[in-house]
């Protein structure tokens, strides 16, 4: 099925920016997808709806990322590609009971993984013989498995992909 849009519907899109700033771009958007929306010829036009849709989730992100905070430190930060939050990530340390033994605060745009040498001496310092250390795919960089290593520390951890099948396995095969 073709679908075309005629000259009366052009007329209702927004102009473009003509200034090249993220807020310009963000308004535009904004404007774009309410015209869109309020067309129902266009909205339910599959090839139309799933870009409007990505477009939606975008523009939140993009506004998260220009949230002022009175906290200066607070950043964007990424738990995955879908999900995306403003503020700290905290790190636990854990016993096998669940009792709270190292904490560390960063920044949401910092990769946790780093976390593991600072968790693991405030855990010692507690009293815990450290012998695993369980994590997110955060905790499978280069490093912190050398770390845990040097350690003798069992690191269970998710391979980031990155790692395990993206840049770095092409980098590996040249």
């Amino acid at each position: 099925m073709i679908y075309s849009i005629d000259e009366s519907m052009n007329k209702k899109f927004p102009e473009k920016p003509t200034e090249d700033t993220l807020e310009a771009e963000l308004d535009y958007s904004e404007r774009l997808v309410e015209v869109i929306e309020k067309e129902p010829k266009l909205v339910f036009i599959p090839k139309i709806k799933e870009p409007v849709n990505l477009l939606k989730e975008t523009i939140t992100d993009d506004q998260l990322e220009l949230q002022e905070s009175p906290d200066p430190d607070s950043r964007l930060g990424h738990k995955s590609a879908d999900f995306a939050f403003f503020g700290y990530k905290t790190h636990l340390g854990m016993s096998q009971e669940r009792i709270i033994t190292a904490a560390t605060v960063i920044t949401g745009k910092k990769t946790g993984g780093k976390q593991l040498p600072e968790l693991v001496k405030k855990s010692q310092d507690a009293g815990l013989e450290v012998k695993e250390v369980i994590g997110d795919t955060a905790y499978s960089a280069k490093e912190t498995i050398n770390y845990a290593k040097e350690n003798e520390i069992e690191l269970i951890s998710k391979s980031n992909p990155s790692v395990s099948h993206g840049y770095l396995q092409r980098k590996a095969n040249e």
